[in-house]
């Protein structure tokens, strides 16, 4: 029983790591004594320049541990040989939670995300959630851009400062949730402005050029639309969360 109880919380913990790399990424979250930071790694061929020495120097100060790796083991860690820069850190996130932690809670007002590729939409989202009114985001691992410095970067310093519910897929996760679920689409004939919220509820919106798939929108209660003039057919899905976000409720 306690060696099953020890895995359970190992696996729970290595579920809420988040990797990121490059030299400024890995410098900004060391800087940032609020970001709890697991592990340092390095790569043995790195020069030890003064952005190196930095890093370093910053990771001794906090205490933290640090790894080296050669080349090839730095990759599978960072998994972006390209542009890792030899260095990677592992976040462990207070934010980054399991989607099952959803059932816990009471009410919510939730964005789900399908099949959002663009890093920079997907920071962008997380920056507008967080300054609003919104409780929490689904993503998926699964046919969607991943936690990155490029979401780091475009999330403007708010990654870690609202809760991201992580899932393999998303039509699982909202057919398992009790709660209102609504299609943003351009063809729903109802107005978004329309709508009056219950105490749970959940906004799914789609891929940046697809929209959402068919799988999840079989999950979805209602479809809704936000009212466009001139001809405009669509807004970037990080507008659309945006204006989920500071709707009034």
């Amino acid at each position: 029983m306690k060696d099953s109880k020890e895995y359970l919380e190992k696996k729970t913990k290595f579920e809420r790591v988040i990797t990121l790399y490059g030299r400024q990424t890995v410098k900004e979250v060391l800087q940032d004594e609020s970001i709890p930071v697991e592990k340092l790694h390095l790569a043995k061929s790195n020069k030890p320049d003064g952005s190196i020495k930095k890093i370093m120097m910053l990771a001794k100060e906090r205490g933290i541990e640090t790894l080296y790796h050669d080349k090839t083991a730095l990759s599978r860690i960072s998994k972006n040989a390209k542009q890792d820069q030899g260095v990677a850190v592992d976040i462990l996130s207070p934010t980054y939670q399991n989607a099952k932690e959803i059932a816990k809670l009471k009410s919510f007002r939730l964005i789900a995300l399908d099949g959002i590729h663009n890093p920079q939409n997907l920071g962008m989202i997380i920056r507008s959630c967080a300054a609003g009114n919104v409780d929490g985001i689904i993503l998926p691992k699964k046919n969607s851009a991943k936690i990155s410095p490029l979401v780091a970067k475009a999330s403007a310093g708010t990654l870690f400062k609202i809760p991201i519910y992580f899932c393999d897929t998303l039509a699982p996760v909202l057919n398992g949730i009790e709660a209102d679920k609504y299609l943003l689409s351009s063809h729903a004939k109802e107005s978004i402005y329309n709508l009056k919220e219950g105490e749970r509820s959940i906004f799914v919106l789609g891929n940046e050029s697809e929209g959402v798939s068919g799988e999840v929108a079989k999950e979805c209660n209602k479809a809704l639309a936000i009212p466009m003039n001139r001809g405009v057919e669509s807004l970037n899905v990080a507008v659309t969360a945006a204006l989920i976000a500071f709707m009034k409720t």
